[in-house]
């Protein structure tokens, strides 16, 4: 299976488990691995032949921006969803990375990575 890479999506969005993470919100970043069968549009040089990522970020920002979940989990399982519904796509893999958790005393990140096929 081919594949498309689509890299530092930023969002801002209001998930999160704590109160103020959903009224106060915070930055996501996303980056995607797309598969799908790019063979024909290599060989047409045709758009309608593969995923214009266009589409995908879109939905990526639609997911993050609009929508509000608890757990970064049930919000990187919506991301899936909505890539998986855009035509061609076999499989997706979603990182979404939480850049400032509010955990005192911590400075990391957290990321979610799953895997969803059709």
């Amino acid at each position: 299976m081919d594949r498309i890479h689509i890299t530092n999506i930023r969002c801002y969005g209001y998930t999160g488990f704590l109160p103020e993470e959903q009224v106060l919100g915070q930055w996501f970043q996303v980056d995607l691995t797309i598969g799908l069968n790019l063979a024909p549009a290599g060989s047409s040089d045709d758009l309608n032949q593969t995923l214009d990522y266009r589409q995908a970020i879109t939905s990526v920002k639609q997911v993050v921006e609009q929508e509000k979940f608890a757990l970064v989990e049930k919000m990187a399982d919506a991301i899936s969803s909505a890539i998986l519904s855009l035509e061609l796509v076999q499989e997706v893999r979603v990182k979404l990375i939480k850049l400032a958790a509010p955990i005192p005393g911590f400075g990391g990140q957290i990321t979610i990575d799953i895997t969803r096929t059709k």
